[in-house]
């Protein structure tokens, strides 16, 4: 029997996963309840507020589906998704700026051919996309792999739409010179889905919704630490508030608007780390007596 007391029962918790074989889930389990204990002293959580709470993390997982991740859109609009990306990314590599990836990327998206457009005709003012994948010492990167994504002409992604169909979504493939391009529509800044928990907590707390319109691109190379990414348009009035904490100085660049043709342009190259485990080949080589 444990004497009573908030230290007692937090040392009892630690104490019952004393048998774990895991070094790293023992490491993030003690600290989980230390804090999560801490957190509850500190504010003197009532049973209504706990329940409260229970009953909101229900709610977020009800919300999540094929097409919808609330838990996703809870980690980003708290600023943990963001953290957790800039811890993993820390050490200087010389590679561009990593980004939050969002709720909205799906795997394995249609590829298309070099120059060809990931958007269905419709609205939204058309948008070239032309850039160069790069190794460290600027080389070309030949057949990186891009998936991209962004939102339509009416500020949604394809899958917030009721028939969820595929748009301003794709993968295309850099070419011999690492160089790629496509087509697609310019984003435009959005509100994060507001009729979930998530939503009414941000209300809640007397915050908007919105990010800056944004392009994503995930890039992926043999040899190469992938690298997720997005690029903000210039002057956008959510750059310094985006809702999910998202936003690098490094990575706002110009979209180019021509209003003789009414179209724009955004030239943007990315730069990628090699993979640790490939530089620690080569360090091994290069150490080698042999």
């Amino acid at each position: 029997m444990r004497s009573t007391g908030t230290s007692a029962l937090t040392e009892e918790v630690l104490a019952s996963a004393s048998a774990c074989e895991d070094a790293r889930l023992r490491v993030v389990f003690d600290s989980l309840v230390r804090h999560l204990h801490a957190f509850v002293d500190e504010v003197g959580l009532t049973p209504a507020e706990w329940l409260a709470g229970i009953r909101f993390l229900t709610a977020t997982g009800h919300t999540c589906d094929e097409f919808r991740q609330e838990f996703m859109m809870l980690s980003d609009t708290l600023g943990v998704t963001s953290l957790v990306d800039e811890i993993a990314h820390r050490a200087s590599t010389g590679a561009s700026e990593s980004s939050v990836l969002g709720p909205f990327y799906t795997e394995n998206p249609p590829e298309i051919a070099h120059g060809e457009s990931i958007a269905a005709a419709g609205e939204g003012v058309p948008l070239t996309v032309r850039g160069r994948v790069r190794d460290a010492a600027g080389g070309g990167v030949a057949g990186a792999v891009l998936d991209v994504w962004g939102t339509d002409g009416g500020g949604l992604y394809d899958s917030q739409h009721p028939e969820h169909p595929v748009d301003c979504r794709g993968r295309v493939r850099t070419q011999s010179d690492g160089s790629f391009a496509f087509r697609t529509v310019m984003p435009q800044s959005y509100s994060i889905p507001t009729d979930g928990p998530v939503g009414a907590m941000l209300q809640r707390l007397g915050r908007h919704t919105f990010r800056p319109a944004h392009l994503h691109f995930r890039i992926t190379a043999d040899g190469y630490d992938p690298l997720v990414t997005a690029i903000y348009a210039a002057g956008d009035r959510y750059l310094a508030s985006d809702a999910v904490f998202g936003v690098r100085a490094s990575l706002i660049d110009e979209f180019r608007y021509d209003a003789a043709s009414g179209t724009a342009t955004l030239e943007r190259d990315f730069t990628l780390a090699t993979d640790p485990r490939l530089r620690l080949e080569i360090q091994a080589i290069a150490v080698s007596p042999d």
